[in-house]
């Protein structure tokens, strides 16, 4: 039974992710900022020590091994210019913690997990279309942490593939969950969909389609590939 670890796995595309992976046979330990699911752990990325203290808690659910890591859990709040100093600062610390640096903690983890163990695994990076085209002005910083993840990914390919160790990434654009549902309507509603030549966002489903193939199907030689599923609203 392949084991997974997914971060973000209460809502949107985290929840529909999981829902596809256990579907096909897969053990999935969620994590999310609060839960009391049985399946789920609680862990707070703005706290330097979560990643860790998750990491451990799946292990322990897992029998001690993880084959996947999917590194799902984001964070979309604006961050307005005319911000004082301070908040707008604190603003781009958080979402840097959530988006990134925990993304990166989790990931080592994983590296690490697998090189002592010899065994060959998967990282799953969902970034964003924000990522290759930047975002609005309220949200710098949301862009430049998908645009590190995309980065970290292409090292992570790039250097551990060798060793069976593989990573794989998502860019998504407007997807219909919460999150991008509140953009959507703070930036015109459907006006704005004007700039997708498919006519429409994306289904969280789709995208947990995607994560299911790169986790369990996608052959070695896609290692260090970004998957784009914006419904052409950028292509490259």
């Amino acid at each position: 039974m392949t084991t997974i670890l997914l971060t973000g796995s209460s809502r949107g595309i985290g929840a529909a992710a999981k829902a596809s992976l256990e579907a096909r046979g897969a053990k999935v330990i969620g994590q999310a900022t609060s839960s009391k699911a049985v399946d789920t752990v609680p862990a707070d990325f703005c706290e330097p020590g979560a990643p860790h203290e998750l990491w451990e808690a799946a292990l322990a659910r897992t029998g001690g091994d993880i084959d996947v890591l999917i590194n799902n859990a984001g964070l979309f709040d604006p961050n307005p210019l005319d911000r004082s100093d301070i908040e707008w600062l604190d603003a781009w610390e958080d979402t840097m913690r959530i988006n990134l640096t925990a993304s990166a903690q989790l990931s080592r983890f994983a590296v690490r997990h697998w090189q002592e163990r010899g065994f060959p695994g998967r990282i799953v990076h969902v970034a964003s279309r924000a990522g290759h085209r930047g975002d609005s002005p309220a949200h710098w910083h949301y862009a430049a942490s998908k645009g590190g993840m995309l980065a970290m990914h292409k090292t992570i390919a790039r250097q551990y593939a060798h060793q069976g160790i593989l990573s794989f990434a998502i860019t998504p654009g407007f997807t219909d969950t919460a999150m991008a549902g509140d953009y959507l309507e703070s930036r015109g509603g459907a006006g704005l969909l004007a700039d997708i030549p498919l006519g429409r966002v994306a289904e969280p489903e789709e995208m947990a389609r995607i994560i299911t193939f790169c986790a369990l199907d996608a052959p070695a030689s896609m290692t260090g590939a970004t998957l784009d599923a914006n419904g052409a609203s950028y292509v490259r």
